[in-house]
């Protein structure tokens, strides 16, 4: 598995001097994802290059760089895992406790009169509290972003970050919630004894197929939106991808054949909202029998790989199965979308020299387009539980916001997630007490 690391060399301040070792690092196979100068003195540059290395390959990369003579390591950067130190989010008082009163009126004795209004009226706990803008991001650790099952304590830096970006991009508080992987019956009953401390429930890298379950169960037993984040924010931003694709390429969506590979929790989640959307003629394959068997329940025709890259106009591969799709099996005029992280199924490059008119992996299409602005939008209206025309409405929201001749906006425009909030809120008061949950 590829995996992003910094790395720190010296360098003369001579034309052509970064150039080497960039040659070198291209001619080790690797990708540059960024480099920046940290330091310029006594006629030399500090430079700190990101890349993406196989793991067990920094070795044969420091060797081809000591044979440059004009350049020197100096070492593998921790930057990240100084991003990290101390974890990524706090808790902190909105209020400045600075005198006796307001103590009193935070504390005892004025919060006594809080405590009874939202007693008298559970719903002023929105207007009183924290609730209203507070979300459970819950996992038991058991897919976490690639990685798999490495259970909640080692997935906690994945939690903390989604906590992080809900407050920076939406001002709402995440809150990680780590639950041993226990029977689901299990976690549920967790889930639901702490729901009340919250306004949300955010399920996250929760292993299929059991997560069609758990939330199901959740959904069914609580009066509070409930989402699972790889199945469906993932699915409103593929298909915000996929409404510009197709304006690109001037084709209707709703009449091509889209075939996905892979049917856990994402890609059962986007063939889910695909149909809600429109389209008509969904194929997927997937090791497991019961997987096809629920495309099957929305609609869809389970076939083998081949099958599926043969008869697909749109093909979406949400496998985690680094190289899976050969290039000799692309079809010209194909979409693809190889969503996988860290590693796509195939690269968008060779799915592009191959043929295919559109291609994209998970660095682009990633649901942090989504997810912020749908649980701030279900907030503001105080809906119960998420629907599809929510969905919908923040992927046609999040295709309106691309830029010419991109397929999704840049996650770091502010303006994207509030145009996300808005667009959720007005459908879900539009369709309060009316539409059906996903």
């Amino acid at each position: 598995m590829k995996i992003p690391e910094i790395l720190q060399v010296e360098t003369p301040q001579v034309p052509g001097s970064l150039a080497s070792v960039l040659n070198v690092i291209a001619d080790a196979g690797l990708v540059l994802e960024h480099v920046t100068t940290l330091r310029r003195e006594q006629g030399r540059t500090l430079w700190e290059i990101t890349l993406e290395i196989e793991e067990g390959a920094q070795e044969d990369l420091l060797r081809r760089l000591s044979s440059l003579p004009s350049a020197r390591f100096v070492g593998w950067s921790d930057r990240v895992f100084e991003r990290h130190r101390g974890g990524k989010i706090e808790m902190r008082s909105r209020i400045a406790i600075s005198t006796q009163q307001i103590l009193r009126d935070i504390y005892t004795p004025g919060v006594a009169r809080v405590c009874l209004a939202i007693k008298n009226d559970p719903a002023k706990a929105f207007d009183y509290t924290y609730v209203g803008r507070c979300v459970a991001v819950v996992t038991d650790g058991s897919a976490i972003l690639g990685l798999g099952n490495i259970g909640p304590r080692a997935g906690l830096p994945v939690i903390e970050g989604k906590s992080a970006l809900l407050a920076a991009l939406v001002g709402l508080s995440g809150i990680p919630i780590l639950i041993e992987n226990t029977s689901t019956d299990q976690l549920v009953d967790a889930v639901r004894s702490i729901a009340p401390s919250f306004g949300a429930i955010l399920l996250e890298d929760i292993a299929a197929p059991r997560c069609f379950e758990i939330e199901h169960k959740l959904r069914a037993r609580l009066s509070m939106p409930v989402l699972h984040d790889d199945q469906h924010a993932t699915a409103v931003v593929t298909l915000a991808a996929l409404l510009n694709a197709t304006r690109m390429t001037g084709e209707s969506l709703e009449g091509l054949v889209v075939g996905l590979i892979g049917l856990g929790a994402a890609g059962l989640g986007i063939a889910q909202l695909l149909r809600s959307f429109g389209v008509q003629r969904l194929v997927g394959t997937d090791l497991r029998p019961e997987a096809t068997g629920r495309l099957a329940q929305l609609g869809g025709q389970g076939l083998s790989l081949e099958e599926t890259l043969r008869r697909s106009q749109v093909v979406i591969a949400q496998t985690g199965a680094k190289g899976l799709i050969p290039a000799r099996l692309i079809r010209r005029g194909q979409i693809i979308f190889a969503l996988s992280n860290p590693d796509p199924e195939i690269e968008p490059a060779d799915a592009l020299a191959a043929g295919a008119v559109m291609a994209a992996d998970g660095k682009s299409i990633n649901n942090i387009l989504a997810f912020p602005g749908m649980f701030a939008g279900v907030l503001r209206a105080r809906a119960t539980k998420f629907s599809d025309a929510m969905l919908l409405a923040a992927a046609r929201t999040i295709a309106a916001a691309a830029p010419a001749g991109q397929l999704v906006p840049d996650p770091l425009n502010g303006t994207v997630h509030e145009e996300v909030t808005a667009a959720v809120a007005a459908a879900a008061d539009a369709g309060a007490g009316a539409g059906a949950g996903t």
